[in-house]
């Protein structure tokens, strides 16, 4: 699969048919220096790379590494070119076959095998490396150091990978890169020697946030631990409720709040940031409350950047980052119809809560975006489609007191 050059490294062709590279300068005898057998006894980092053309660079990432007495097994996810240049499609068919075969291996016994695992690549290699890491558990530790040449907040939206830009290009090693691998080493050292330190996963109570709304979660989430129930909160900005979807898919929930539905807004009318088709419809058969929070606003980028349709509409910066706009009616309507087709699929529990008074923090008396009208438009929809959920309205503001309680009662109820 890989080309080698010299005799950098010796290699072994595996069952999986991977290649997996050993260099040849005292292999793997972590033993021989004053922490004897403290590296025997650990699980090795996997470091994942295109040796075809990363070689240097990982040489001196595993002697760093082996000077800290870190076991390092290292996987080669080279195309296997030998220098030719292919056609498009060939190559993308080849990044992808590389990326399912070793995938497939490391998750046939990865919790055994390895402690972290870490990738080094640019284009091609960072995004065949990158591909791996998404398949792998989505809380297992992994790193990637990389030229960034892409955006990376789709890619690990539901994926805790650590990224570590390299400023410049890996294209032989220099001062900075040097730098930035032997940051890399001390950290891989970290979370080597503290492997056993790693918290079983429990299930908990679903939770969706923005800061629009944070007012109502941290009550949520402090009623619910006097309760005695652990809730886990996802920002739902576009990005985090890849994450929502990913755990509740996992089996993570008992319960879900989510209080905090503002991408189907993107989902529907601006355009979502990373595709997630199930955001609405997997937690299947859990007890699930759902809020309209931020469901009266479209959340897009820096001001000065705003498309010219939406100027003549309340606005207002919620950061220097992010503008919020408010929906227009037709605009509501295509969300909640969107929304109870999502909700009717429901195979447990399932209720809207709307809070009359406001379904944001600009969204109440004197705020920049309220609006009754809007309100009474998602209220009067769902109602109408509810088939499979039912829809409870209540006088207060989503971040009030009393929205909070009902909304935890609700859920408590249920389970």
């Amino acid at each position: 699969m890989g080309s080698h050059h010299g005799n950098r490294h010796a290699f072994g062709y595996t069952a999986n048919n991977i290649y997996s590279f050993r260099f040849e300068a005292d292999n793997y005898r972590y033993d021989r220096r004053c922490c004897k057998g403290v590296a025997r006894r650990m699980k090795p980092v996997l470091l994942l790379a295109t040796m075809e053309t990363k070689s240097e660079e990982v040489r001196y990432l595993h002697d760093r590494l082996e000077i800290l007495d870190v076991p390092v097994e290292i996987i080669d996810v080279s195309l296997g070119s030998s220098g030719e240049n292919w056609s498009t499609p060939k190559k993308l068919n080849q990044m992808q076959e590389v990326a399912e075969q070793v995938s497939s291996s490391l998750n046939k016994n990865l919790l055994e095998r390895a402690s972290v695992v870490v990738g080094l690549g640019g284009g091609t290699g960072g995004e065949i490396i990158l591909q791996i890491l998404r398949d792998l558990p989505f809380d297992f530790p992994k790193i990637l150091i990389t030229t960034l040449p892409f955006d990376p907040r789709g890619a690990v939206s539901d994926n805790s990978i650590i990224l570590i830009p390299t400023l410049t290009d890996i294209e032989g090693l220099n001062s900075s890169l040097r730098n930035v691998l032997n940051n890399t080493a001390n950290m891989l050292a970290g979370l080597v020697t503290n492997d056993g330190s790693r918290n079983e996963t429990s299930k908990s109570i679903g939770l969706t946030t923005l800061g629009i709304t944070q007012d109502a979660s941290r009550k949520i989430t402090c009623l619910l631990r006097k309760a005695g129930h652990e809730t886990t909160s996802f920002h739902a900005n576009g990005y985090g409720g890849a994450a929502f979807t990913r755990f509740a898919k996992a089996g993570s929930f008992y319960g879900v709040i989510d209080m905090t539905i503002h991408e189907i807004t993107r989902i529907q009318v601006a355009g979502a940031h990373v595709d997630m088709p199930d955001r609405f419809t997997a937690t299947g058969d859990l007890p699930r409350i759902v809020l309209p929070g931020g469901l009266n606003l479209i959340g897009l980028g820096e001001i000065d950047l705003v498309p010219v349709k939406y100027h003549d509409r309340p606005h207002y910066q919620h950061s220097g980052y992010f503008t919020h706009v408010k929906m227009s009616s037709e605009e509501m309507e295509l969300a909640c119809h969107a929304l109870s087709v999502a909700l009717n699929q429901s195979t447990g529990y399932t209720s809207v809560i709307i809070p009359m008074g406001g379904f944001s923090s600009e969204d109440c008396l004197g705020g920049i975006i309220e609006d009754k009208e809007l309100r009474n438009i998602a209220a009067d929809c769902l109602q109408q489609k509810a088939k499979a959920y039912e829809v409870i309205k209540i006088d207060s503001h989503i971040n009030d007191d009393d929205t909070a309680e009902f909304a935890v009662n609700s859920l408590l109820s249920s389970l």
